[in-house]
């Protein structure tokens, strides 16, 4: 039975109200990093779990039996939103309706630093956490869900929230300097699919992806060989494949330059839709922005540390 069906039974989820008293409260995010800004927020007033683990692509992601009884017992559920988790739109729909609480992260980004790609007809690209700045700005909406569900923990996680909030905003200082080392002509980031706009928003970096937003469209032969022209024409010296997408379309990239007399190596596999291994630094939403910024910025000939923003990065010298 999946979790949309299994809602329509009477009864299926707990309600906020029939938590024991003195239990904490039992939160369910949907990615690694919507639950390591959960953690970082509610501390250890809260038990949080992530759905989906390493190397996870939440647009193909459908719950298990197993992940349907964590969402049915959760007292609230984190999800990133603007249709990431595309194929759990209905379930969350059902959650809402019977009364569990169901915080959207996306919903609290103002609407005019959202992107809209002319692709996705009226919908927005969802890949908000590459920005650090729009990221830190949902700390808020996490905030005040927790507050509600946990009224006593107020102060708490408001603390919590500022202080998050400052570590977050010197990471996008850090981010913002390595990157801005990268040489004018070098200032492309192809990757696999479009999940880092965003960043090449924030950043100031011209971004193009083999695929589109979503992981569902293909990769067509006209994409590759306009992609291997480009990187050709500029000069680029690395492309990058993700850790949680195939790296065919990024190999076939490469071969597709060297036929153009223009060698491109592999820069480094990126952090895109899913965090690193759990207990690693990259685990975290912060080791993850710090690996993918400090890659690019080093392929890319720009200046950054082998050891990234907090020395605990283990990149290959160059």
């Amino acid at each position: 039975m999946g979790l949309a069906a299994a809602l329509l039974l009477p009864g299926a989820a707990r309600a906020e109200g029939e938590r024991p008293q003195g239990e904490r409260p039992r939160i369910v995010a949907t990615t690694g990093m919507v639950a390591d800004l959960v953690r970082a927020v509610a501390g250890d007033r809260a038990e949080v779990e992530a759905l989906m683990g390493e190397g996870v692509d939440p647009h193909l992601f459908k719950p298990t039996r197993s992940d349907t009884v964590k969402l049915l017992r959760a007292d609230a559920v984190f999800i990133s939103g603007l249709h990431l988790e595309g194929k759990m739109t209905t379930a969350f729909d059902r959650l809402r309706e019977s009364g569990k609480p169901v915080v959207a992260l996306g919903d609290a980004v103002p609407k005019e630093r959202l992107l809209s790609p002319p692709e996705f007809e009226g919908a927005h690209d969802p890949h908000i956490w590459m920005d650090v700045g729009i990221w830190a700005g949902t700390l808020p909406a996490i905030r005040d869900g927790l507050a509600r569900l946990d009224p006593a923990g107020t102060e708490t996680y408001a603390r919590n929230a500022d202080a998050y909030g400052a570590e977050l905003a010197r990471l996008d200082t850090y981010a913002r300097r390595i990157l801005s080392s990268i040489p004018d002509a070098a200032r492309v980031l192809v990757t696999a699919h479009d999940a880092f706009n965003y960043l090449g928003r924030a950043y100031g970096i011209e971004v193009r992806g083999i695929q589109g937003i979503s992981t569902e469209s293909e990769a067509g032969l006209r994409i590759i060989e306009e992609l291997a022209a480009l990187l050709a024409d500029r000069g680029v010296p690395a492309v990058f494949p993700e850790t949680s997408v195939s790296d065919r379309n990024v190999r076939a990239l490469v071969e597709g330059a060297g036929a153009r007399g223009h060698r491109v190596t592999l820069g480094g596999a990126l952090f895109s839709d899913a965090m690193g291994a759990p207990g690693s630094y990259q685990g975290t939403y912060i080791g993850m922005i710090d690996h993918n910024v400090t890659t690019i910025a080093r392929a890319l000939g720009g200046e950054a540390p082998a050891d990234g923003f907090q020395g605990k990065l283990a990149l290959a010298q160059r």
